[in-house]
């Protein structure tokens, strides 16, 4: 149990910041991997019901993390049959015309089974004006509503947290069944500079910048000075975490803009302070501030 428990904290301890949610969920996986003890020694705890949860936050803010290390966790312990996540947004979801929905949702339930099915931007599945596509996005919730008794299917639903709760009102079983809402806060500029220095330190050979390091004056400190002069706090809510890769991607394409083809060395490499203010100066101009 010490050991499961200790990979968790360990697949935690890779995502910045989310300090409150990752206690609560710290507790909540020692209570289930406690149940399992207790279910060992045969103790009758009732049925097992899946833990479906609500992920309330704006994009960028590490839920789909979360719920791939919640479907490595939930997996471990017996609870799922299966890690995988299938991810679906409205347009997965729901049809063009009468029947189509049904066919679409279940389908895609068919297809999360025995793992997670995470439902992005849920609230568009309950859309503020009447009509069809009101009835369809329903019907589409009902179908998942529905599927949330089998007790090998975890649902997740994802959203901005003001709009979701048209989803919390838009069906009266909706609570009954979710009965975990996990808040998803915004990174701090320091936050987003300890991402930033974290993804430079990955060697992941899919990333653009493998092969690519900061430069000397790049610490914690001073990049997160950098974003906090060069962004607004209404930029980093809308981006969260997508702003360190726009920020890193054009600092790169800063320094090719910089460098002379009778550059040598480190500095083909070294993504520097003056590059990673130049990148987000950029986004700036693209009118994203």
């Amino acid at each position: 149990m010490k050991r499961k428990m200790d990979e968790f904290d360990l697949e935690l301890s890779t995502i910045v910041g989310l300090e409150e949610l990752k206690a609560q969920l710290r507790k909540w996986t020692k209570g289930m991997i406690l149940d399992k003890k207790r279910r060992a020694i045969g103790v009758d705890l009732g049925r097992r019901k899946p833990p479906h949860m609500a992920f309330l936050g704006n994009p960028g803010t590490g839920k789909t993390t979360v719920a791939r290390i919640l479907g490595k966790m939930l997996s471990s312990v017996g609870i799922l049959s299966s890690d995988k996540v299938t991810e679906v947004q409205r347009t997965d979801l729901v049809g063009q015309y009468v029947g189509h929905t049904g066919v679409k949702t279940r389908l895609k339930i068919k297809e999360a089974k025995g793992g997670i099915l995470f439902v992005d931007e849920a609230y568009r599945l309950a859309p503020i004006n009447a009509g069809k596509t009101l009835e369809f996005g329903m019907e589409a919730l009902e179908e998942i509503m529905s599927a949330m008794e089998d007790e090998d299917l975890l649902v997740i639903f994802a959203g901005y947290p003001e709009p979701m709760k048209r989803v919390f009102s838009s069906n009266e079983g909706f609570c009954r069944r979710v009965t975990h809402l996990f808040q998803f806060d915004d990174f701090s500029c320091r936050e987003l500079a300890e991402m930033l220095l974290i993804k430079m330190s990955e060697r992941d050979e899919r990333s653009r910048m493998f092969g690519f390091r900061l430069g000397s004056c790049c610490g914690v400190e001073a990049v997160a000075s950098v974003i906090e002069r060069k962004t607004s706090e209404a930029m980093r809510s809308r981006m969260n975490g997508g702003l360190v890769d726009h920020m890193l991607n054009n600092a790169r394409d800063n320094l090719d803009s910089r460098l002379d083809f009778e550059a040598s060395g480190d500095e083909l490499f070294t993504i520097t302070l003056p590059d990673l203010e130049a990148g987000l100066e950029l986004l700036a101009r693209l009118n994203l501030k």
